[in-house]
């Protein structure tokens, strides 16, 4: 059997997900983590390395020259040195959609989480303080409904056009930006972004990270949002100008933000977001339900067992 290396299995898996998928199909050493100078050394001879986020750079490649497949757990493959694998003859193969449907799902938790005060209400019954009312109700935080507003949708790839399927059943008007939805279909508006911001109850980013998108959110973007308006990111945390959303959050230009994303992470003591006003962030487990991350591990299986049989999937390094 070749010898494979997974290098930050705890990534993936706490034990309530099985590698078993994966180590039957090799010689495998699992560990758990891996800091950025146990790499190179834990790969060793390997031939095929599994990872999530620890970062296979040409340092790496050189120190390991049987590395010939890299298996990556995301659909982003940032962490590995593309250029480097390809002069290598090397296979890189990320996992494209696998978690289409629950980055959508927790895109609304954190939209209802403003917009139903769901836990604000929850934190006021459980403290027995509706024991005393007067009335069978309670008024406390603002709620608001969905129907009738507007979603605007920076981004619209499986993500982005899974949000505004959902955003459509809650009866809401739906506007994209993005560079490849060439026309107005199915009652979506393609909008400029000024005009999408503008015109947006809520602005929800689903967009890679680029040189282009790179804080596409920044002083000059959020200034043209609606103060009632509410900030969704969970696409990459670079995307956003934190020192200029904490601003825009603190002076009220915005209503609120949420987020699973952040430019580093985890998070930094100093987060420009930390404790900023309606804020709420949730530490990148949008992509983390247990059948989203069954099925991550399905499809990683899938590209190493194409790469063992001759059939390559999903390669990245390509020519």
């Amino acid at each position: 059997m070749k010898k494979a290396v997974i290098l930050d299995a705890m990534t993936v898996t706490d034990g309530d997900v099985s590698l078993e998928p994966l180590t039957s199909l090799c010689d495998t050493e699992v560990f758990g983590c891996s800091k950025p100078e146990e790499v190179a050394e834990r790969i060793g001879s390997a031939e095929i390395v599994l990872t999530n986020k620890c970062r296979i750079s040409r340092e790496v490649f050189e120190k390991c020259p049987n590395l010939k497949f890299v298996g990556v757990f995301a659909t982003g493959y940032n962490n590995v040195d593309i250029e480097a694998a390809i002069e290598r003859g090397a296979v890189v193969s990320n996992v494209p959609g696998y978690s289409t449907a629950s980055v959508a799902q927790h895109t609304f938790a954190l939209i209802l989480h403003y917009y139903s005060s769901v836990s604000k209400y929850s934190e006021y019954t459980s403290s027995g303080e509706w024991c005393f009312s007067k009335l069978f109700t309670h008024f406390g935080p603002p709620l608001f409904e969905l129907s009738g507003k507007t979603i605007g949708i920076i981004g619209y790839g499986a993500i982005g056009q899974s949000v505004a399927k959902i955003a459509k059943a809650f009866g809401m008007n739906v506007a994209v930006h993005t560079r490849t939805y060439p026309k107005n279909d199915g009652g979506i508006e393609v909008l400029s972004l000024d005009e999408l911001l503008r015109k947006s109850d809520i602005v929800t980013l689903h967009c890679p990270l680029t040189k282009e998108t790179e804080k596409i959110i920044n002083e000059r973007t959020l200034s043209l949002m609606k103060p009632t308006a509410m900030l969704i990111n969970t696409s990459r945390g670079g995307t956003v100008d934190e020192h200029a959303l904490r601003k825009a959050l603190d002076e009220g230009k915005i209503a609120a933000f949420g987020a699973d994303v952040l430019t580093v992470e985890p998070m930094e003591k100093d987060c420009p977001l930390l404790g900023a006003k309606n804020c709420f962030i949730t530490p990148h487990i949008a992509w983390a339900p247990l059948e989203t991350r069954v099925r991550l591990i399905g499809l990683v299986k899938e590209n190493l067992e194409g790469y063992l049989s001759g059939n390559i999937k999903n390669n990245v390094a390509k020519q």
